[in-house]
């Protein structure tokens, strides 16, 4: 870790001048020496963090949505082109930029987080040594060096030994219990925000192998912080857990405003709406309507969670407009106009359903049923007789048998 640390310390000068601005402010509050000034100064260098990286979040969100989407197509791409690796990557480069996809954007808000995080590491790293670093001179080492949360020092480790713990002046005991508790909620919070995630703010009705990986991750991913989180310091603790619980939250406020199209949580998203509009007559907030909005204009190509939230609408005596708003009408008009939309286009069949009705006996298909209806045509200059092809007979004009043939 002090390698990576290293690697990293371009940027420990601009992580230790934020902590020491405030450590300045919350020092006049709480005392310059305690855990709650240096802990908050940890808590507040994250929170500038990530609002400065709130609109990667929102490039993220939508990148990991476009993934999720287009992971049927990859699939078509993978089977079609298995023997060709080099047209195979083509075509999802092809892919990636017909739809503006960017793989990567999932990714870029870890990336990003990570030079402060082993910034942050080093910054301690050095004031559990006692050497200054960046904007903190031997005084603030010291102070930093004195300060304890519920007991145990911030530049403390699980995995040190007793003699480093007692020149921090704490117990090693102290030092176990407040840096296990720690890792226990930094994992915790982990698992729950991909919890939450796989279980409301995903497409129920894509299932590829992403999902089955994402649900791996589920689990994968406590156990890495878990192990990793007991060489870490007791601030980056803070540090990591203040984030996972900034990230949960702001998936949270994601998920129930703006949720993804088929999941659940849109589902609960409508039923929201859908009280909201029966109660006051119409569709209050601008964003409200712009999803109202977005909706009339899938038409036939709405989700079931989309169809259900029109036909609630239209026994409640709503009809939504291009425009976002909805129109009070008669329930039985409302009731007809949503049914006229259904008409359209026919709900899909799922593709299990499908190979089970072509699999059934005496099923036929489409270009079966077309031979047939040919066949049952009538023939020109019959009188409008028509003849069928006797089993095992070949339709059309049939050759002359040989005279010598027996009939």
């Amino acid at each position: 870790m002090d390698t990576i640390g290293n690697l990293f310390s371009f940027i420990t000068g601009p992580v230790s001048w934020i902590i020491v601005q405030f450590h300045k402010l919350y020092g006049a509050i709480f005392g310059p020496d305690t855990g709650w000034a240096w802990g908050l100064s940890i808590v507040s260098l994250v929170i500038v963090i990530r609002i400065a990286l709130i609109p990667l979040f929102v490039k993220q969100i939508k990148s990991m949505r476009n993934m999720q989407a287009l992971q049927p197509k990859m699939k078509a791409i993978q089977e079609r082109y298995k023997n060709d690796r080099q047209r195979q990557s083509e075509e999802m480069m092809k892919l990636y930029k017909e739809t503006g996809t960017n793989p990567l954007s999932s990714c870029l808000p870890i990336l990003l987080q990570s030079p402060f995080f082993f910034a942050l590491y080093h910054v301690l790293s050095k004031i559990a040594s006692g050497d200054t670093i960046g904007s903190l001179n031997q005084q603030l080492v010291d102070s930093a060096r004195e300060a304890h949360i519920f007991g145990a020092p911030i530049a403390a480790k699980f995995m040190d030994d007793p003699g480093t713990v007692e020149a921090l002046n704490a117990s090693l005991l102290d030092v176990r219990i407040v840096t296990a508790i720690m890792i226990v909620m930094m994992s915790a919070s982990q698992f729950f925000t991909q919890r939450q995630l796989m279980q409301k703010n995903v497409d129920l009705t894509v299932k590829t192998p992403y999902m089955q990986q994402q649900k791996m991750l589920m689990y994968i991913f406590p156990i890495i912080f878990a192990v990793m989180g007991i060489n870490f310091p007791v601030g980056v603790l803070v540090y990591w857990l203040t984030t996972n619980v900034w990230t949960m939250g702001q998936q949270m406020y994601v998920i129930n405003q703006n949720p993804t199209p088929g999941s659940k949580a849109q589902d609960q998203y409508l039923q929201r709406l859908l009280k909201s509009v029966t109660q006051h007559g119409e569709v209050r907030g601008r964003r409200k309507r712009t999803v109202v909005q977005a909706i009339v204009a899938k038409g036939p190509d709405r989700n079931d969670n989309e169809r259900r939230f029109v036909g609630s609408l239209a026994k409640a005596g709503f009809t939504p407009q291009a425009d976002g708003t909805v129109r009070k009408v008669d329930p039985a008009e409302a009731e007809a106009e949503a049914a006229a939309a259904r008409r359209q286009q026919p709900k899909r069949q799922t593709k299990a359903k499908r190979q089970a009705a072509t699999a059934q006996p005496g099923a036929k298909t489409s270009l079966e049923k077309t031979d047939q209806a040919k066949a049952e045509q009538p023939e020109s200059g019959k009188s409008g007789s028509t003849r069928q092809a006797k089993s095992g007979q070949r339709k059309g004009q049939q050759r002359p048998k040989h005279p010598s043939s027996k009939k």
